[in-house]
């Protein structure tokens, strides 16, 4: 069996879902393709994937390295699984420039990698480079898996499902962890214990549908009742979903820090009692990429005097699916697909979070129903800017580029149609100088 990791200089990422993968019985003696297109971030994940390998599986795996496009199809021939981690423009350049011109119309963002003017671009800069991608799986490994745990997912898995040929499913961290943390937070640990859960939706606005305790009791009342009191009284890091709660009556996926751009109610100009009151912090996602970088070289210095690398088996969907497909041993997750009728009052296109089986057949979506409808208003306004986004990639149309971007909840409820337009063709322009373009 063979792993492709494109995007591996994600060192850390990287080793916890190959970690995970050399931790299966199935998969001690598998052969491990690590690919990027930074010589040096890729040399330092292949030193760690190595000794990690050393260390949890007895070196039985084998590890090969493969840098850049000229040798991307060596790294992709004959791979069962691809798993997806690049950031076509990473922290510098592109992501700043996310940021930064925006920020010259008045347009303030906490993460910009989902949604958002800032989710808009880096979708047009990555699809770009899965393009090649796709064209590279479906000549060298064209029955090959791809995983795809790039942001903004549901941009990027909706154009490999829709205009390519590779089977694609995507993943993200948020759906494991969700009722987990809102019980925790909430001084409900004693109900995590064989509790039920339903969740769909979209990746990062998927809706905790139902909760159940062991007993079959609903733990909706408590929640909303106990989330409500915690708003009102105390400041804390998930405000704007307890929000969601209260307004909307259910809670969803992923943090506070995210869902305060994806939509207009909380991030609004000349409204810093909104930003306090809710306690966002804007620009989150550049302080985050900072640490990160920061983490990582005490990280590398660690490893490079000598210290062990262990491993646990995380969360992370992919060792299990690659496990399930691989056995026919059925597994379920919660992974983003084409919708294709399964929310009934979402569009058909969209590409939407929901439950599937695993198994050696591949992955199965399995139905949801209609969502309360505030919900479903709610995934609609993040979905048709995601799918212009997706058309605008396939059609190379700036025009496209423009229509995303006024249809974002967001950027629509600040800047008028004129100042979008002179944003996004800013935006298109430094991202072509800096060397990632758009088209």
């Amino acid at each position: 069996m063979k792993v492709t990791f494109m995007g591996a200089g994600s060192t850390i990422f990287s080793k916890n879902v190959l970690g995970d993968t050399m931790l299966c019985d199935a998969f001690h003696n598998c052969e491990i393709a690590l690919y990027d297109i930074d010589g040096q971030r890729l040399d330092e994940s292949y030193l760690l994937i190595t000794k990690m390998n050393e260390s949890i599986n007895e070196s039985r795996a084998t590890v090969k390295k493969y840098l850049g496009v000229e040798q991307r199809k060596d790294a992709l021939r004959n791979a069962d699984f691809v798993v997806n981690a690049i950031q076509v423009g990473l922290y510098d350049p592109c992501t700043i420039i996310d940021f930064e011109i925006p920020k010259k119309y008045g347009l303030r963002q906490t993460i910009g990698d989902t949604l958002g003017i800032g989710g808009i671009f880096r979708a047009l800069r990555t699809i770009r480079v899965l393009k090649d991608f796709a064209k590279d799986i479906e000549e060298v490994c064209p029955n090959a898996w791809f995983l795809n745990y790039t942001n903004p997912m549901a941009m990027l898995t909706g154009y490999m499902l829709r205009y390519t040929k590779v089977k694609t499913v995507g993943l993200c961290h948020s759906v494991q962890g969700c009722s987990r943390g809102l019980l925790k937070s909430l001084g409900m640990e004693d109900k995590l214990e064989g509790r039920l859960e339903k969740i769909a939706g979209i990746n990062h606005m998927a809706w905790l549908l139902e909760i159940t305790d062991k007993d079959g009791n609903d733990l909706y009342p408590e929640i909303r009742k106990r989330a409500k009191e915690k708003n009102k009284n105390e400041k804390h890091w998930d405000m704007v979903r307890y929000d969601y709660i209260d307004k909307l009556g259910y809670y969803c996926t992923e943090s506070s820090e995210h869902n305060a751009e994806y939509n207009p109610f909380y991030i609004k100009a000349g409204r810093e009692d909104l930003i306090e009151k809710f306690n966002i912090p804007l620009d989150e996602y550049p302080r985050r990429c900072v640490n990160q970088i920061a983490g990582w070289q005490k990280q590398y210095e660690a490893l490079m005097s000598g210290e062990k690398v262990e491993h646990t088996r995380s969360q992370e969907y992919a060792s299990y699916i690659m496990e399930a497909i691989y056995t026919n041993k059925p597994y379920t997750i919660g992974g983003n697909v084409l919708n294709h009728g399964v929310i009934p009052n979402l569009p058909y296109e969209a590409c939407v979070e929901v439950k599937c089986l695993v198994d050696g057949e591949g992955i199965h979506p399995t139905y949801v129903g209609e969502l309360p409808l505030q919900l479903a208003a709610m995934n609609s306004s993040n979905i048709y800017p995601q799918m212009l986004t997706i058309e605008a990639a396939h059609e190379m149309s700036r025009e496209k580029v423009y229509q995303a971007a006024m249809m974002d909840p967001h950027t629509g409820a600040q800047l008028s149609t004129d100042e979008i337009v002179a944003m996004c063709d800013e935006l298109i322009e430094a991202h072509e100088k800096a060397g990632y373009p758009v088209f």
